[in-house]
């Protein structure tokens, strides 16, 4: 994944992702998880891919909006617990520059300065529902839930559950979810039927709709959300 010389827009192909699919159909791009093998789940590529996907599309002017997505029956279930394990675990060190991996990735994805879009085709569980809580909107197939499992594994939510959720589902409602490790259904954003063209045509009469508005008052409103 070269590094960029320029704040300029490269084509996809010029960057060599790995674990992701960055496609750019404007005005549309669209950041696919594809780590189907472990449920999308994150490994340290996987994070800065999607900062980097991330920085491309806010240098875009042709991009005016992004959407990000999973492949397979998992948008994403956080961290891939079983090399982060290996890796990091007892490296404090190095825990901590993977952590900050991690939350430059939300951070690019939440200050793209245009509208985003999480279209949940699968579960989204920990790090993964917290990626999708720092998309503007969400579309959430049927069939799909939300979790957080971190107390059940001895950590705590790191990329802005214990700020967002409370916003986005209440208080009590938030607790519940993060402390009992409960599923939540339905409470990421509007629900779509599950058939995977009927998803992607919710995903695209959202995302058409954001297209539709005028950009720069846009962008403005956006940053002005996330002013918060």
């Amino acid at each position: 994944m070269p590094e960029p010389t320029h704040p300029r827009p490269v084509s996809p192909d010029a960057l060599g992702f790995e674990t992701i699919v960055y496609d750019k159909t404007p005005p549309r791009a669209t950041i696919t998880l594809n780590r189907p093998d472990v449920l999308n789940a994150f490994d340290f590529r996987m994070l800065r891919e999607i900062a980097r996907a991330s920085e491309d599309a806010s240098w875009d002017d042709d991009v005016h909006v992004v959407v990000v997505t999973g492949t397979g029956r998992a948008f994403c279930v956080g961290a891939d617990l079983k090399a982060w394990s290996a890796d990091y675990l007892g490296k404090p060190r190095e825990y901590w520059k993977w952590f900050g991996a991690f939350k430059d990735m939300h951070d690019r994805l939440r200050e793209v300065g245009k509208p985003t879009l999480a279209r949940i085709n699968g579960i989204a569980v920990g790090g993964g529902n917290e990626l999708q809580m720092a998309c503007d909107l969400a579309v959430m197939v049927d069939d799909a839930f939300i979790r957080h499992v971190g107390l059940e594994h001895g950590s705590v939510p790191a990329g802005g559950a214990t700020q967002w959720l409370p916003v986005f589902v209440g208080d009590r409602r938030a607790r519940e979810i993060v402390l009992m490790c409960e599923q939540g259904r339905g409470e990421a954003g509007g629900q779509a039927p599950a058939g995977a063209a009927l998803r992607e045509a919710a995903a695209q009469l959202v995302a058409g709709h954001l297209v539709a508005r005028d950009r720069r008052a846009r962008a403005r409103l956006v940053g002005a959300l996330d002013a918060r």
